[in-house]
């Protein structure tokens, strides 16, 4: 697979998941992170220099290339951040095929942070996390666009239904798909939302949730074989990956 990924939010959960899907398929991936040990961390691991204690072909293939890792600190509220992350990608692996815009937070416990209950402080860097910092993300990446480049957005049920505790995070979910429909109408790339259902992840810490290794495919799949009809402007899931690859 000849190409360039770049995610944000790629430490841990879904996005760390997600790199090392398409590390395995020969991708080059560049990962950030507001933590920078953990991106050296996390850019080893995928690289096999130690960081797993895994070898580049060990639990694979042996026959099957892997791709590369590389990584930089990056927070998503700093737009200087992600202008600069994008510009050493390019200049690493030349124009960007796949953008993830994972980073997120959320400030408490998943149902356990009632809207009536959230401070400003908190509303606003959820707000400045969870959805400027997905308008920042792909506003930063499009100079660096390839041709047929698409744009992933994750999010869930919480964006358009009501549930209790979910505070501002729902809020930034629904902001976040709105910038997705945006960039998808006047952007060339496709630019689209998944949605992986409930993961066990650090903000959602369902014990019952899917594990994100099992639903980085998922993401593969929406990144390079979806319909981008589908994809663009829309919603893609569980079902319709299911339903493609069954």
């Amino acid at each position: 697979m000849d190409l360039t990924v770049a995610i944000t939010g790629a430490t841990s959960g879904i996005g760390r998941a997600v790199a090392e899907a398409f590390v395995d398929e020969g991708a080059f991936v560049a990962v950030s992170g507001r933590d920078g040990g953990a991106v050296d961390r996390t850019v080893a691991a995928l690289n096999g220099d130690g960081g797993d204690g895994e070898t580049p072909n060990e639990g694979g293939d042996g026959d099957a290339e892997r791709g590369t890792a590389w990584g930089d600190r990056v927070d998503v509220r700093d737009e200087f951040d992600l202008e600069r992350f994008f510009e050493r990608v390019a200049r690493e692996a030349g124009p960007v095929d796949v953008v993830f815009a994972n980073a997120g937070v959320f400030h408490g416990a998943p149902g356990e942070r009632p809207t009536t209950e959230v401070t400003y402080a908190d509303y606003d860097d959820t707000m400045r996390t969870n959805a400027r910092g997905v308008f920042a993300t792909i506003s930063e990446a499009v100079p660096h666009l390839a041709d047929g480049a698409r744009v992933l957005v994750p999010s869930g049920a919480v964006a358009a239904e009501s549930k209790p505790g979910m505070g501002a995070y729902a809020v930034s979910k629904a902001a976040a798909e709105a910038v997705a429909r945006g960039f998808a109408a006047d952007l060339s790339a496709t630019v689209g939302v998944v949605d992986p259902g409930l993961v066990a992840t650090d903000l959602t810490g369902k014990e019952r949730a899917r594990d994100p290794e099992s639903v980085a495919p998922l993401f593969v799949w929406a990144a390079t074989e979806a319909p981008a009809e589908d994809l663009n402007g829309g919603r893609v899931g569980l079902r319709e990956w299911k339903t493609a690859t069954r």
